[in-house]
């Protein structure tokens, strides 16, 4: 007998009783082109029927796509990994590589590292997302030179390049203006040293709100890879030094714990003598006690349009280069109540 139900199912044989063209099946299947919701219904059905398994390798040599794309960043791990347990890159990865089975891929997580260039010879991908790198990325000045379609995740260094606004300002200005409701007299701002979108902007909206309180300003720039132990050095000299200090804003989140271990250290309570915030809501803001004020940056939604644009740009599609994400909502907490 030689019914296709008899033997191992085709691309033909799903398009024949989906009543569809084998190229209408391969693009409702691989997301590469946009198909009406009532056919990829049917051409799911038909494969669900037939018990249809793509043959990637075949469909890799066809179309020269491996249906992987990555996601890295080239922030430190003394930033994003240790305690955090990759905290911020870990969450955006998880809820992309939900994203990414929807358009028929796989994500491949790219640890921070130190040389990507070597550590990503022989990695294939169709795309990658890229989170808030620095200027003169090394993970973006690679994936230019080997020509992967990149989004980004917050501001990038370039104007051409697709990006998912992550509101860097309003999240600053939220948590600034938030420790600023109680009386200050004395609140440094401690941001990452490299030239970042997200640390520039803090900056800038900390500089404007201390001009208009007639708050003096205090930038402390700490190293990322110095991590949490910079972040600890660097607030025992300001306790030294700024004798009035009761509130600071550490606007990365392994920032803050250093912050919060020096002061303990000191003998400051927190909140009660000394206000503390910073931005992303992960795992050291939560496990940290008393528990730390920060913001719902709504990375799973972020994650899912960064792979959606990302989607669109493999497909040829039109799409702005700007996409908005989800505005940033205020965690208040213990830390500074």
């Amino acid at each position: 007998m030689n019914d296709f139900r008899t033997r191992r199912a085709t691309v033909k044989d799903v398009a024949r009783l989906a009543g569809v063209s084998p190229g209408t099946v391969s693009n409702a299947l691989s997301g590469a082109r946009a198909v009406d919701r009532e056919t990829r219904q049917r051409v799911e059905a038909a494969v669900a029927e037939l018990g249809y398994v793509p043959n990637l390798a075949a469909r890799h040599f066809r179309t020269g796509l491996s249906n992987t794309l990555a996601v890295m960043t080239s922030m430190p791990p003394a930033v994003s990994a240790g305690s955090s347990k990759l905290g911020f890159l870990m969450e955006v990865a998880a809820s992309a590589a939900i994203s990414a089975l929807e358009h028929n891929a796989t994500l491949v997580l790219v640890p921070p590292i130190a040389d990507p260039e070597t550590a990503l010879r022989n990695v294939v991908m169709d795309g990658a997302i890229l989170i808030e790198p620095a200027q003169s990325d090394p993970f973006l000045d690679l994936l230019t030179r080997r020509g992967v379609p990149v989004v980004v995740i917050g501001q990038p260094p370039r104007d051409d390049l697709p990006w998912i606004d992550m509101h860097y300002r309003q999240t600053a200005d939220l948590l600034i203006g938030h420790l600023l409701q109680q009386p200050t007299r004395c609140m440094p701002l401690l941001i990452g040293a490299s030239a970042r979108a997200s640390h520039a902007e803090a900056e800038a909206v900390y500089l404007e709100r201390m001009a208009a309180t007639g708050l003096p300003c205090h930038v402390i720039r700490i190293p990322e890879a110095a991590g949490e132990e910079g972040a600890r050095q660097a607030m025992h000299a300001l306790i030294r030094e700024l004798p009035d200090l009761d509130a600071v804003f550490a606007s990365v989140d392994a920032f803050a714990t250093g912050v919060m271990c020096a002061l303990r250290e000191a003998g400051r309570a927190v909140p009660q003598q000394v206000r503390v915030a910073t931005r992303y809501d992960g795992l050291r803001a939560r496990e940290e006690r008393p528990a730390l004020t920060a913001t719902n940056l709504h990375l799973d939604a972020v994650a899912g349009l960064a792979i959606d644009r990302l989607m669109d740009l493999l497909a040829g599609r039109p799409a702005p280069l700007r996409v908005e994400g989800p505005l940033p909502v205020l965690v208040p907490r213990g830390s500074s109540a």
